[in-house]
């Protein structure tokens, strides 16, 4: 499952040579307010959780210092897209056993893309940076106990530690298993490794591994279907698959039609 520069300041004028906006001589020293709230992608009224807004707004408005971002890929002569700069994720080896793992639970398929080409590694990096993955929200005091299901997460990790001990630990058993990294190993046997993992087959500290892994499958498929501005679900592709219309504003100039109306999907980021 899994995840490129010249100069930056280059490619950051670049990426703002798009916005629709005409600006004045002054331009090439600041960012306007529309170019900055276009390339940001925040919405009139919106509110953007799970540490998700500042992860966008801290790469685009200081992507235009000279100090360079990690993870960060040019293609194609584009500009950076910035969603595919890590904020969490500090080595490779660990997010490269993420998007091994996530790649196994939503494979590529005739049906279209999967969980790397979508961008969920990335989606899941940012969750993870913010307050879902530090537990902002939630009460993180004892006691620890492993409670019910309806009783909410229990653990004493908060989920961004957790993730951590789990995709090393999915890495200890391929090894103890097969002398070889996951990411090297049969996709048959990542299989039966993140199966182990959902049985709660396997040793982990701080938590179980069914709950690792019911955390890591549920956080990719969100990655899989959220709105593109998250960062996943890379050109609305997971919403194709589904034919899901994503955020339509309405519907006003189709519904007395008597056909069946085929439509292309909009994202929140179209809305500026």
């Amino acid at each position: 499952m899994a995840e490129k520069n010249d100069d930056k300041q280059t490619d950051v004028n670049q990426s703002l040579s798009n916005s629709d906006e005409t600006t004045n001589s002054s331009s090439n020293e600041g960012i306007s307010r529309r170019t900055f709230i276009k390339n940001t992608g925040l919405v009139a009224g919106g509110v953007v959780g799970g540490g998700v807004l500042g992860g966008v707004l801290g790469n685009q408005w200081f992507a235009g210092t000279d100090t360079e971002t990690a993870g960060e890929a040019e293609t194609d002569g584009e500009s950076n897209n910035f969603q595919e700069a890590r904020m969490f994720f500090s080595r490779d080896e660990d997010f490269n056993i993420l998007n091994a793992a996530v790649e196994r639970i939503f494979p590529e398929d005739e049906n279209g893309p999967g969980a790397i080409a979508l961008g969920v590694p990335y989606f899941i990096d940012k969750q993870l940076a913010g307050s879902w993955g530090l537990n902002a929200k939630e009460y993180m005091r004892g006691p620890f106990q492993e409670g019910e299901p309806e009783q909410g997460y229990q653990s004493r990790m908060r989920r961004n530690e957790l993730f951590i001990v789990g995709l090393r630990r999915i890495n200890e058993v391929s090894e103890e298993q097969w002398q070889e990294k996951f990411v090297d190993i049969e996709i048959e046997q990542q299989d039966e490794v993140l199966m182990a993992f959902d049985n709660g087959d396997v040793e982990m500290k701080g938590a179980s591994s069914a709950l690792f892994f019911s955390l890591l499958r549920n956080v990719t498929l969100e990655g899989v279907y959220s709105d593109p501005l998250y960062g996943g679900n890379r050109n609305m592709e997971g919403w194709r698959m589904k034919e899901y219309p994503g955020a339509q504003p309405a519907y006003i100039n189709v519904i007395e039609d008597e056909e069946f109306i085929e439509t292309e999907p909009l994202s929140l980021r179209d809305h500026h």
